[in-house]
């Protein structure tokens, strides 16, 4: 269980990473094309990876599950993005993040029957769940149903995702099954090309990223490449049972985005700055304490 649980959580830390530099290249709202388009196409990255790693050529059952999960990668992308581009970034993230757990528990039992967990790890799944919630929950305007559906329906295609990409390492083993689904994520990604308006978005002179945007949207997208690996990684070694907790854990991720937000906050005003009050400091603590006990309870 150490394994897998030390790559998450070292995953979540390059998720935060990525998380603070869309925070500053979306600070005005995404184009959904645009920005699907872009990050998918980054999944080509893997190609470089052939030459030291042959993947060989999967047969037809493992590629129809590596193209789903490809395709709901991308889904969960743009579905991302879209609310993005009508909402603000902390609300969509928190309400994703809180619910995905949740529809991963579910679709495991779905796709894998019922799975024995411990009541250590239940009642660890529990508290990381809680102190995912509380650390991104933050007082908002009320949430309108245009934005449920749509925030909801995203965290679902993301769980359809997570449980895909388990069957794909099931099936075909850890190098095959990653290369593969990068590649078919690429090659999918290029549909985007598809229609005269996304091509106008997509090249037009003022795109989704300037000048002073690139250097933070490389760093952001190469923070969450080394954090997809390493999520796949532990997605690859986790037990089915764990799937929920493995997806839980992502409280971790926000600890290390508030660490990181208030560090910038206190030391480079500059460059990010966030209001950090007492009410937040104890309720971002609170969550904390919750995620450090669930984590104790996995490792004992």
């Amino acid at each position: 269980m150490i394994s897998w649980l030390l790559i998450i959580i070292l995953a979540y830390f390059f998720f935060s990473l990525a998380n603070l530099g869309d925070k500053l290249v979306l600070a005005g709202q995404p184009r959904p094309r645009p920005y699907t388009f872009f990050v998918g196409l980054l999944s080509g990255l893997v190609f470089f990876v052939i030459p030291f790693v042959n993947p060989g050529y999967p047969d037809s059952i493992a590629l129809f599950w590596i193209g789903f999960s490809a395709i709901t990668y991308l889904a969960g992308l743009y579905t991302m993005y879209s609310a993005l581009e009508k909402f603000d970034v902390s609300r969509v993230m928190t309400t994703i993040g809180a619910t995905q757990p949740v529809f991963v528990l579910i679709l495991g039992w779905f796709f894998f029957g019922a799975t024995v967990m411990s009541k250590t790890s239940i009642l660890a799944f529990i508290l990381l769940l809680a102190g995912s919630v509380i650390i991104s929950f933050e007082k908002t305007q009320k949430a309108t149903g245009k934005y449920l559906m749509i925030t909801l329906f995203s965290s679902l295609i993301f769980s359809f995702n997570y449980i895909f990409q388990k069957i794909v390492f099931l099936k075909t083993g850890f190098w095959q099954g990653f290369i593969w689904i990068g590649i078919l994520t690429f090659l999918f990604a290029l549909f985007f090309l598809i229609g005269r308006r996304n091509r106008e978005e997509i090249f037009a002179k003022r795109g989704v990223l300037s000048r002073k945007t690139w250097p933070i949207f490389i760093f952001s997208q190469t923070s969450g490449g080394v954090a997809n690996i390493l999520q796949a990684v532990a997605i690859f070694l986790a037990p089915v049972a764990f799937l929920p907790i493995v997806n839980s854990l992502r409280g971790i991720q926000y600890v290390f985005l508030f660490l990181l937000v208030m560090f910038l906050s206190i030391f480079f005003p500059k460059i990010l700055k966030e209001k950090i009050s007492k009410k937040i400091i104890i309720q971002k603590t609170t969550s904390i304490i919750l995620i450090v006990a669930g984590l104790a309870l996995l490792v004992i």
